[in-house]
Formats: C-alpha cells, structure tokens, sequence
C-alpha cells in the first residue's frame, strides 16, 4: 500500500498575490502529515493563526506526488 504523505510548509511572501517565499531560510516547516484530513487540519490551524497578515501563505504538498515507484531512479538517487 502507497503512503500518501502530506508535508504541510509556509511563510511570509514577497506579493500576496504571487507564491514567492520573501526568504526561504525563514519558511515554516509545520510538519509531514499521514494523510490529507490531518494536513488540512493542521494547515488550516496556521492559517488561522496567521489570518492578519495578508503575506503569510500555508500550503500543502502531496509527497507522494513527488515520486512514483514505476519510474526508474535517477543516477544521484542512485547514490543513496
């Protein structure tokens, strides 16, 4: 069975209406999530929490995305 692994992230961005991090070394790592129902939950507990600042964005990425085991590895991954 396939893990569906959520990793939750935000932080201050340059134009609230473009998703370019304002600096990178200060993004918000909130955590990696066993499915979408506790990502949701816990993005939306930091988006709450920071509603009063138009440039602060949470969002979530779907890990399990990222890599699909029927694809052959790349040579740095290789390495491993």
């Amino acid at each position: 069975m396939t893990q569906r692994l959520h990793l939750v992230f935000g932080g201050e961005l340059i134009n609230p209406s473009e998703n370019a991090f304002k600096d990178v070394n200060d993004i918000h790592i909130v955590g990696i999530f066993p499915d979408y129902a506790t990502a949701y939950d816990a993005w939306k507990n930091e988006a709450q929490r920071t509603v009063d600042n138009a440039h602060m964005r949470y969002f979530i990425a779907h890990l399990h995305r990222l890599r699909d085991e029927e694809t052959p590895a790349s040579p740095t991954e290789e390495l491993g």
